[in-house]
């Protein structure tokens, strides 16, 4: 395209602009025109075009916004190279090509067109509802016959519809890339696409340099990309031919909003989905997730685990290339095998199968679809240069030939949805191997008996010698912690007289509650402010750490659906917070009571329920930090005067860095009853942990049951094994709160309890996140179904199932198993 032809000249210029009406519709024609403060509108109001400024600079481009969003988010530009330094832009069809071109009137200069190989006898142009600008034939009895369009050229956004990869015919390559700044629409280094191999993958570059890659498609998603799975809110879809070599995603419910966008800031592919309520776009997924997805990390036969120190491990039967220098700078070197293979004794090599991994760089790879695996053996042990082979299909039990030549590079090892790969070894090592693993499991139980024994007798001489000393520096290190203490917290210091003044001495008649961790106090200030203090319980459990934590934590969250702390007090042995003031008190005040539950009809409910499920995703997504809350309940829901709600009670949360996703601890603390699976019993947390409790307490805002109740007197079963019977016999409506049967939308409220059930699943990998969960509690469109939940069982069947309490007290001293 030469954007610096202009086409016509001198006077003829003024009398062709003159021809031009101005328009108000989502077509142009030949005699229409779109100039500054003029655009076009796609039919249903989806998308508009126009000029546009980004940022702080005066620089105008031409572009395609989303129309019915107030915050402007544009997804295409035409001129990113080329931007027009005035108000003198015109976007036309010229007549004698019948392309268009943006034209900067003022230079009489061609600054971008859009050139089509074909022309029309009666061009025209049309902004369509899905923001794709097409040019095609007035005349064509098929408007989808386009003879150019937007979508092929995109910017830093994927749409759903729009193509990311090759059109092999034309030669058309639709890469995604990133604006270079704010300022600046203009591409960056930070490009998305599809790399051309035998294997087909999607890859990210930094300038010419590899920096993320997917993994090939097996079939249902990205060998790398365990999270792309089916979901509510969009589907997905990888289409390799002759032709073409795409990927695509369509919208599942067409009202949801959402966009993928290349960010240069922070060198990462994000997908938002836009939040009506909130005003806002939420983050809904990003990669690069973790250090394992940098590629190329390990090198050669290295393999990224996280959770492992290194991250970067040798596959077995490799080892370091240079051992001496085992460290983040020199992992790229990678591994070499242990024993060498021998090309000419091809009979003496084996495969040995890795499972669960992120297959390799396909650069050097071949692929036959009709081949099955022992077919694809074979073809790899006949070819010394072929290092793994393994199915390049993984649906219904595994089809097809994928083998790779030369040296694997770029694996790491996938937790969930990983796949199975081939290697090739020296049938020596394969055989020692064994022989090692059968030696070190008959040293491991001989040696596990004696230690064991040795550490028990030294465990009783420890216990007593240690027990009076740590009682002694404990309590010196409370006297020095709790001065310095006020010195971290960034809020207002309260001091004891003040606190008692407002509470009327904390007399029994200002108690609001009474919960595991001590009593909240009404109070009033001097100034008339009513505040909530929640004075810890010297025995509560809750130390000065766990105090701070909270103080710090709330301190710095902002959200209409996270209580405000307001300032704390230290003072000797007493600890207490002080909050604004909730008139309403807590939800379990109202849900749990048949009387006072009528306050609270289905629009409330589900008012509550939704603004948890935003307090949440603020949390896990949308914070300075990723916060697991670890003791989400009802009484830990406090209600304002127009009963919305508001997440309380920090002091058992933790904090995750971006890149960590899940913690173990051997202090597991909460409320039994709404504890994860994962969590009671091995200690492991996660945002899937709070997801898990979200799902609890949103089937008690429904059914007005507490959990830990017995509900079924021949099978034991709790609300939740109570919600999933109802739900396989087809009769969920029957969990119902009574009180809320009038006022309650039978499909609406179906809908919550299906999204419970999906919270609650057994396993981590199974619940949705709370940005999904967002997106299903206002969305209409099919759930996945649901499998059996985790702990269903009542109080009556024992083993894991005693964890269920008969109150609602923190636990905080638990042992992990």
């Amino acid at each position: 395209m030469d954007v610096y032809v202009f086409m016509l000249m001198g006077a003829n210029i003024l009398v062709f602009f003159s021809g031009f009406s101005n328009i108000a519709a989502d077509t142009m024609t030949q005699s229409q025109s779109i100039s500054e403060g003029k655009t076009l509108v796609s039919s249903e109001g989806s998308f508009e075009l126009g000029f546009f400024s980004s940022g702080s600079s005066a620089n105008r481009y031409l572009g395609i916004w989303y129309k019915n969003i107030p915050v402007r988010t544009v997804v295409w530009v035409a001129n990113r190279q080329n931007p027009i330094k005035d108000l003198s832009g015109m976007l036309m069809i010229n007549s004698s090509t019948g392309n268009l071109v943006l034209l900067s009137q003022n230079t009489s200069v061609v600054v971008w067109s859009a050139n089509s190989t074909k022309k029309a006898s009666n061009p025209i142009a049309q902004l369509l509802d899905n923001g794709n600008l097409v040019l095609r034939d007035g005349k064509d009895g098929n408007p989808g016959n386009y003879l150019w369009q937007s979508f092929d050229y995109p910017s830093d956004t994927l749409l759903p519809g729009m193509k990311l990869g090759w059109d092999l015919k034309k030669g058309l390559d639709r890469r995604i890339s990133a604006w270079k700044n704010l300022d600046d629409p203009s591409p960056g280094d930070f490009t998305w696409g599809i790399e051309l191999t035998n294997y087909p993958e999607v890859v990210m570059w930094k300038g010419s340099q590899k920096y993320y890659r997917s993994g090939p498609w097996n079939g249902l998603r990205y060998s790398g990309a365990p999270e792309l799975r089916a979901n509510p809110v969009f589907q997905f879809n990888f289409v390799s031919n002759e032709n073409e070599v795409y990927y695509t995603y369509q919208l599942i419910n067409k009202s949801v909003i959402t966009r993928m966008v290349m960010n240069e800031t922070n060198y990462s592919r994000q997908r938002y989905i836009w939040i009506e309520a909130d005003s806002t776009w939420s983050l809904y997924a990003s990669v690069p997730r973790d250090n394992c997805d940098n590629y190329n990390l390990c090198g050669a036969y290295g393999n990224c685990i996280i959770g492992e120190s290194p991250v970067c491990q040798c596959l077995q039967g490799f080892q370091s290339k240079s051992p001496e220098t085992w460290n983040p700078e020199e992992w790229s070197q990678g591994c070499v095998r242990s024993t060498q293979l021998s090309c000419q004794d091809k009979d003496k090599d084996r495969f040995a199968k890795f499972s669960g991994l992120k297959l390799p760089d396909t650069t050097n790879s071949w692929v036959n679809e009709s081949m099955n695996l022992k077919e694809c053996r074979i073809k790899c042990l006949g070819n010394c240069s072929c290092m793994a082979y393994t199915n390049s299909d993984v649906r219904g039990g595994g089809s097809g030939c994928a083998i790779w030549y030369g040296d694997l590079f770029d694996i790491r090892q996938i937790s969930v949805g990983g796949q199975d790969l081939y290697i090739r070894m020296p049938a020596s090592e394969l055989e020692a191997d064994k022989h090692k693993r059968t030696v070190v499991i008959v040293i491991y139980v001989v040696a596990t008996a004696i230690v064991s024994g040795m550490l028990l007798i030294a465990y009783f001489i420890c216990k007593s010698r240690t027990k009076f000393r740590e009682k002694m520096e404990s309590n010196v290190r409370r006297d020095q912690s709790i001065e310095g203490g006020k010195e971290d917290l960034e809020l207002p210091f309260f001091d004891l007289a003040t606190i008692a003044k407002a509470t009327n001495n904390f007399s029994i008649d200002n108690k609001l509650g009474e919960g595991g961790f001590g009593v909240v106090y009404r109070g009033t200030l001097v100034d008339g402010q009513e505040i909530a203090v929640k004075r810890l319980s010297r025995s509560s459990g809750q130390g000065l750490n766990e105090f701070k934590n909270e103080v710090i934590l709330i301190a710095k969250l902002q959200h209409r659906n996270l209580v405000r702390l307001l300032g704390f007090s230290i003072q000797g042995e007493e600890k207490m917070l002080i909050y604004e003031y909730m008139t309403n008190k807590s939800l379990d005040f109202f849900i749990f009571d048949q009387a006072k539950g009528k306050a609270l009809d289905w629009s409330k409910r589900f008012n509550i329920i939704h603004g948890l499920a935003r307090g949440l995703l603020y949390l896990h997504e949308d914070s300075r930090l990723r916060i697991i809350h670890r003791d989400l309940k009802a009484s830990n829901v406090l209600l304002d005067s127009e009963m919305n709600p508001k997440i309380s009670d920090f002091g058992m949360a933790k904090t995750f860095g971006g890149d960590q996703t899940e913690g173990n601890t051997n202090r597991v603390v909460g409320t039994y009853g709404y504890m994860a699976p994962e969590y009671a019993i091995e200690g492991l947390f996660s945002v899937k942990s709070d997801v898990f409790s979200f799902g609890i307490l949103l089937l008690e805002i429904v059914s007005g049951k507490k959990n830990r109740g017995f509900y079924h007197p021949d099978q034991s079963l709790n609300l939740i094994g109570h919600a999933w019977q109802l739900w396989k016999e087809g009769r969920p409506l029957e969990l119902i709160d009574t009180c809320l049967e009038d006022s309650c939308t039978a499909s609406e409220i179906l809908h919550c309890i299906h999204v419970g059930l999906l919270c609650v699943q057994l396993h981590p990998e199974d619940r949705p996140s709370m940005s999904s969960v967002v997106m299903m509690l206002v969305s209409e469109s099919s759930l996945p179904e649901p499998n059996e939940p985790g702990f269903i069982l009542g109080k009556k069947s024992l083993n894991h199932d005693q964890l269920s309490s008969t109150n609602e007290i923190t636990v905080s001293l638990l042992e992990a198993r």
